[in-house]
């Protein structure tokens, strides 16, 4: 059974090796990290699941940091972004940042990406809210050829650049897999087309059934293994029937959330009793 487990918000109350530490012993099977680098103080952009935006996203903390301090303080739990916000960063340095970090942890980590949905914290960092994931599929393109050539050049529409050398390579061949967050219309096509796995939240085991088989359809239609393509459901609740629903309907991976806690010893009681829940 594959659980993982997301950091819960404050992101940097609790030091990251302890969570990745704790999490590893008790036997799940990735530990996750979100992304918001600010929170613009005002902002027309609608929270998904509807109301205010909590403040608690105000608190992430730089998940490529955290993971790579969860990285030094465990051996095979796998590491990954929920998402990563790629319109936000340049696709040069975050394909370095992402090979070093896939190789100081032995090829863990586990790319999960995605567009945005707050359009003024996009454009504060240049990107391009309305083609949000059309220059996303191009960044993705960049560190693609940053990864898998020694000389790596790109003539697009975001990014133009002559050949250059990017090292290291991460150890993951061709490259950590690219995991495509969110529940936007053309999901399942982005994922069947460009991507190597779905991270859907929100979503209900009779959804994601029905998803499943169309994401198998798509990439059948590409020429693609529809085994190829995973499926990590994310942020769920830590109740055991809820997660093994999950898998039954075609998940590969359920990630849930713990609550926050002030310290590590009430935390390492919650997660043995999440654990006890879903894994044991």
């Amino acid at each position: 059974m594959s659980v993982g487990t997301s950091i819960p918000l404050p992101a940097y109350t609790l030091d990251p090796a302890f969570m990745a530490r704790t999490a590893e012993s008790l036997g799940f099977e990735s530990i996750w990290y979100a992304e918001h680098p600010i929170l613009p103080v005002q902002s027309g952009s609608q929270f998904p699941s509807g109301g205010e935006i909590p403040w608690t996203y105000a608190h992430f903390a730089d998940p490529y940091i955290a993971l790579a301090r969860a990285s030094g303080a465990t051996s095979t739990i796998k590491l990954g972004t929920g998402i990563t916000l790629v319109p936000e960063r340049n696709p040069l340095l975050l394909a370095k940042e992402i090979a070093t970090l896939d190789r100081i942890s032995g090829g863990r980590f586990l790319f999960g990406i995605g567009a945005g949905w707050n359009r003024e914290e996009t454009e504060i960092f240049g990107g391009d809210f309305d083609h949000r994931w059309t220059q996303t599929r191009e960044a993705v393109a960049v560190m693609k050829e940053l990864w898998t050539k020694d000389e790596a050049e790109f003539h697009g529409t975001y990014y133009d650049f002559p050949p250059v050398k990017s090292n290291p390579k991460p150890i993951q061949q061709p490259h950590p897999p690219v995991i495509l967050g969110g529940l936007a219309r053309r999901v399942l096509q982005r994922v069947a087309t460009w991507g190597d796995g779905w991270l859907p939240n929100r979503i209900t085991p009779a959804e994601l059934e029905e998803s499943r088989k169309r994401l198998d359809e798509l990439a059948e239609a590409r020429g693609r293994d529809p085994k190829s393509l995973t499926i990590s459901v994310y942020g769920q609740a830590p109740e055991g029937q809820l997660v093994q629903d999950f898998l039954n309907a075609g998940a590969d991976r359920v990630v849930v959330r713990p609550e926050h806690c002030e310290t590590e010893e009430e935390m390492s009681a919650q997660m043995e009793r999440i654990a006890e829940a879903v894994i044991r």
